[in-house]
């Protein structure tokens, strides 16, 4: 375990998830939990996430499921079909670690986004869903169902982003269903698309970026 107090982004085994907190000697109080992609760790979001909000808290997080090189959030069966019980053990862990997180370093959970990308994206929407009241403000990036069995939950205080990629052949034609899951549950939801494959980028931390300006501000981008 290393000091509390440092922020310098080195790798926390304290909690149920291995992590990285990054501060802001200027912080404006705002923070992201950050959720990556399938096969890489939790350092991959974090150049994105300080081209969204450079003045932010960041907390990378990294999957607990091993695959290949890397880790994920829950196991899969094929690349669209996943283990059920791995999502809803892997998703109330990660429930309670944000709880915990939030208390150990003080964090206000209303000043908070979840930016996860792929699994990680799908991670949070399994959040939501199962977990309610944990998430206000989400921007999934190239997600999909992945919960087969989903509980009536109210998502009315939830807003959600959701970027999809042009050519993103396997994953984008999920979308929409997704979107009207989570509209179905009363979120909020800003589908975009962005012309890229599966891979994120600047087109992505741009969309971001106006929504979390507004709805007008992102009104006024398309």
């Amino acid at each position: 375990m290393i000091d509390e107090t440092s922020q310098d982004g080195a790798l926390r085994r304290d909690l149920a998830f291995h992590y990285r907190l990054y501060g802001a000697a200027d912080s404006t109080g705002d923070c992201f939990f950050l959720l990556h992609g399938s096969g890489v760790d939790e350092t991959t979001l974090v150049p994105l996430a300080r081209e969204i909000a450079p003045r932010a808290t960041l907390i990378a997080v990294r999957g607990r499921v091993v695959q290949e090189d890397g880790f994920r959030w829950f196991a899969r069966i094929t690349p669209t079909r996943f283990e059920q019980a791995s999502i809803r053990t892997e998703t109330e862990a990660f429930a309670g670690f944000v709880a915990d997180a939030a208390t150990r370093h003080h964090l206000d959970l209303s000043r908070t986004i979840f930016l996860g990308y792929s699994n990680g994206a799908n991670l949070v929407s399994s959040l939501m869903l199962l977990h309610p009241g944990l998430v206000e403000r989400a921007a999934l990036l190239r997600p999909m169902p992945v919960l087969d069995d989903v509980p009536a939950t109210d998502l009315s205080k939830v807003r959600v982003l959701m970027i999809a990629g042009a050519a993103d052949l396997t994953y984008a034609p999920f979308a929409p269903a997704l979107v009207t899951l989570l509209s179905r549950h009363g979120a909020e939801i800003d589908a975009r698309i962005v012309s890229s494959g599966h891979e994120f980028g600047s087109a992505d931390a741009a969309v971001v970026r106006q929504w979390l300006a507004g709805p007008a501000a992102v009104a006024q981008a398309g």
